[in-house]
C-alpha cells in the first residue's frame, strides 16, 4: 500500500476525515479542560 496513491479517490478522503476527527476531538478536549479548570 503506497503512501501516495496515484488515484486517491476514497482512501484520501477517509484519511482526511480521520485526521479531521482527531483534530476535532483534540480541540473539544482542550475546550472541556479549559472550562473544567478553575
Amino acid at each position: 500500500m503506497p503512501v501516495l496513491d496515484p488515484n486517491p479517490q476514497n482512501g484520501q478522503k477517509k484519511l482526511l476525515a480521520v485526521f479531521g476527527a482527531m483534530l476535532a476531538i483534540g480541540v473539544v478536549i482542550g475546550v472541556i479542560a479549559s472550562i473544567a479548570s478553575p
